[in-house]
């Protein structure tokens, strides 16, 4: 039927029916015979069963911004561009409690700290404000804190080092909210045979837009050995503070000849 003349009438029609039947259901709960009132729990429970499913996936879907995006402003002349896998859709596994050092959240975010007892959590959570260029956000939650150290590992992938130069300026943007002031730090880490450069810059939090460059040019960069690279994100005193990371993106571009 579906396609035909006045199919989407006689769904609405028969929509209207079964909403009718449920709500004079409702209203006649509590005076009703307990063995049919046991029977038509039953079916509300399978009804709602499908109902929560279906408003799910329609909130996932209908929601801004869509899930798989990679879209975020590059600057001019960049030759690489990419934003982690958890920024950009559901992951199998969503959240961590009770984070033991060097777990997982997804293939390329791995934390890492020195507690004795682990008051940490991370969760991925999805974004729906319209400004938002990232579908999914990173929620990291800190109560008792008894480390020395707090910091979140990006892998970069392969495409990040192929044909890197140490004429490259590498560029990190990123939106954080914070429940109360903190500094964080982003170390970028390049390996090169058995040497491994570090570039240190601190978040300028303050400042609308968050964004931090690293100048390959005054490192000691082996061109022709470079093997990977990782950024560490270091949070400066963060107990019983929430961290969300709305958005997290990286580019790269050869600095202008002189």
């Amino acid at each position: 039927m579906a396609g035909m003349p006045g199919s989407d009438l006689i769904k609405t029609f028969v929509s209207e029916r079964v909403q009718k039947r449920w709500a004079k259901a409702a209203r006649a709960a509590a005076g009703e015979d307990l063995a049919a009132l046991r029977r038509q729990r039953s079916q509300a429970r399978e009804l709602r069963t499908h109902l929560n499913e279906l408003i799910h996936v329609a909130d996932e879907r209908l929601a801004l911004p869509a899930i798989g995006s990679t879209q975020f402003r590059r600057p001019q002349g960049s030759d690489w561009g990419w934003r982690p896998a958890l920024w950009r859709g559901p992951l199998p596994v969503p959240g961590l409690s009770s984070v033991q050092n060097k777990s997982q959240l997804g293939e390329e975010v791995t934390l890492f700290h020195d507690c004795a007892f682990s008051e940490l959590t991370l969760r991925q959570l999805r974004n729906t404000r319209e400004a938002d260029l990232a579908p999914y956000g990173l929620r990291m939650d800190v109560f008792k804190f008894d480390g020395s150290f707090l910091s979140l590992v990006i892998d970069l992938p392969p495409e990040a080092v192929q044909g890197l130069k140490r004429r490259h300026l590498l560029r990190m943007d990123t939106i954080v909210e914070m429940e109360k002031p903190l500094e964080i730090f982003a170390r970028l880490n390049i390996k090169h045979g058995p040497n491994t450069e570090q570039i240190v810059r601190e978040l300028p939090l303050h400042e609308e837009e968050i964004m931090v460059e690293f100048d390959l040019a005054y490192t000691k960069l082996n061109e022709k050995r470079v093997e990977k690279a990782w950024l560490d994100l270091i949070f400066e005193g963060p107990e019983m503070n929430q961290v969300v990371l709305r958005d997290l993106t990286f580019s790269r571009r050869p600095r202008a000849e002189l």
